[in-house]
């Protein structure tokens, strides 16, 4: 079995701190490839300020062209909206049947993961790989036993930061 972590965004834009986590992750946990998995839109935030489609994978691909290992995954853009994880997770189940996927999320995600649908099957089915971030108030599901904390560097940048500086 192949293990892929899928590394969840709108990356709008990509930027530096993304790049890091992933070659973070890549090196210190489970898997063997990393996929970013470009949302068409998350349903917890407002989607006024994203980019279009395209250029949100036009800048990815230009991000991750050179490093191995890094991927994007698509398929949300092709399915239903909105789109949720666990809908996205079962997909990617049945197209690869001999890959186990595991998530990769920011602990200010975790800390509010009860609002995602379905939270519960995708934290009993799937590991959850976490990097910090800053003011999270860790809550009983860090402990849970799917759940990885990791050390990885505190990033202090956000795609919001880069839009309101443009």
């Amino acid at each position: 079995m192949s293990q892929v972590g899928l590394y969840f965004g709108s990356f709008n834009p990509v930027h530096d701190g993304h790049l890091a986590i992933a070659e973070y992750m890549l090196k210190h946990a489970p898997i063997e490839e990393l996929w970013f998995v470009l949302s068409p839109q998350n349903p917890l935030k407002n989607s006024g300020e994203l980019w279009p489609n395209k250029k949100r994978f036009e800048l990815l691909k230009s991000a991750i062209d050179k490093r191995s290992k890094m991927s994007i995954c698509t398929i949300e853009l092709e399915m239903p909206r909105p789109s949720y994880t666990i809908d996205t997770l079962k997909k990617l189940s049945e197209l690869y049947p001999n890959t186990t996927f595991s998530i990769i999320i920011g602990s200010d995600n975790l800390e509010k993961i009860e609002q995602w649908k379905s939270f519960e099957a995708i934290l009993n089915s799937y590991k959850i790989f976490v990097y910090p971030r800053p003011n999270v108030m860790p809550n009983a599901y860090f402990k849970h036993s799917n759940v990885t904390i990791f050390d990885a560097p505190l990033m202090d940048i956000s795609s919001t930061q880069i839009r309101e500086n443009q």
